[in-house]
């Protein structure tokens, strides 16, 4: 079905549903002679993988990678890449008595009137679980923007619930569980998810991303502006409501001539103009709370329940690697977008 593929150039198709056999991605365009080994795509998909914590879903998947095309003796050979990674922790009875019911905020109601027909184990393909295939993706594209411009994407958490960072400081990023740039406010950011967690409730947030060593002249006019394509790719992600790039929305309340002083965000015109590229984007709550809601049935009747299941009480932190990915995934596009244009 259309939709489940993104990019021109650098084009992947991710494949696979929450608790099927197995999640993937394929990924077509890449250049040949790029160096890539299993532990590159590897260390990508172990900063998105659930069970990292306590403040973190409990569902534990390892999610191994296998490489099944694409790649011979550590280089890429300019084949279609399969990447493939099996499901092992699954538990589809927690989903067993919900199966007819539409839980609040998730897309069972539109997969179920759209379809007809839908896998119901865990939101099937509509699950964030999908994410890993762009994420191993994205760890493929993150390879070629270093190799060929030194290209460095940083992402972290920005704000969970009201408790917002000060400062950035990316040497602490990875080093604590919230991707928090800012020590300062990580007790109060983690008191703000356990809050929410005792409450049997959880709580949203915003991730900001920023890029290094912006290549010049990324984006295509008119509908390919690079700030278009980012912003379809972030808004593609589960549970993200918002984006903006350089002042986003606080350009409303400026001047012409206080924005023309700040920061663009690294794009001007829809094209990169070589500086850092900034933008963020807002997640909402997660739907998927075990506090009593009602909920709509098949039969069309409402009902109280309380859902159940493993879930994440806050998904920032883990939709920081993903939200990279997609920045990567559009870039990767683009560089070889340019690279054509000017042949």
């Amino acid at each position: 079905m259309p939709g489940n593929s993104f990019g021109q150039l650098f084009k992947i198709t991710s494949f696979g549903e929450s608790h099927g056999e197995a999640l993937g991605v394929i990924i077509d365009g890449c250049p040949a002679g790029l160096p890539l080994e299993t532990e590159d795509i590897q260390l990508e998909l172990n900063r998105r993988r659930p069970g990292q914590n306590a403040l973190t879903t409990a569902r534990d998947e390892k999610d191994k990678i296998r490489i099944l095309s694409g790649v011979f003796e550590g280089k890429t050979t300019g084949m279609p890449i399969t990447i493939n990674v099996m499901n092992e922790n699954v538990r589809s009875k927690d989903y067993e008595s919900i199966k007819n019911i539409f839980r609040p905020g998730h897309a069972d109601f539109t997969y179920e009137k759209k379809y007809g027909h839908r896998d119901w184990r865990g939101g099937g393909r509509a699950s964030a679980r999908e994410t890993l295939a762009r994420v191993a993706a994205g760890a493929v594209a993150k390879k070629l923007l270093k190799f060929y411009c030194e290209v460095k994407i940083t992402g972290y958490v920005r704000r969970i619930g009201k408790v917002e960072i000060n400062s950035v400081d990316e040497d602490v990023i990875e080093k604590n569980p919230l991707r928090c740039p800012d020590i300062s406010v990580l007790e109060a950011m983690t008191q703000e998810i356990k809050n929410a967690k005792n409450e049997h409730d959880s709580v949203g947030g915003i991730v900001e991303i920023i890029t290094h060593n912006m290549p010049i002249g990324l984006g295509e006019p008119v509908f390919n502006k690079l700030s278009a394509e980012l912003a379809k790719g972030i808004m593609s992600i589960p549970a993200v409501k918002g984006f903006e790039i350089g002042e986003g929305f606080s350009a409303s309340k400026m001047l012409g001539s206080e924005h023309n002083l700040a920061r663009s965000g690294g794009v001007l015109g829809g094209i990169s103009d070589g500086e850092d590229l900034l933008l963020r984007f807002a997640l909402k709550p997660v739907s998927s709370i075990s506090k009593q809601q009602r909920v709509l049935t098949k039969d069309g009747e409402f009902q109280e329940i309380s859902v159940q299941g493993r879930h994440d009480p806050c998904v920032c932190p883990r939709a920081v690697p993903i939200g990279e990915a997609m920045v990567a995934l559009v870039l990767a596009d683009h560089y070889l977008l340019n690279k054509n244009a000017k042949l």
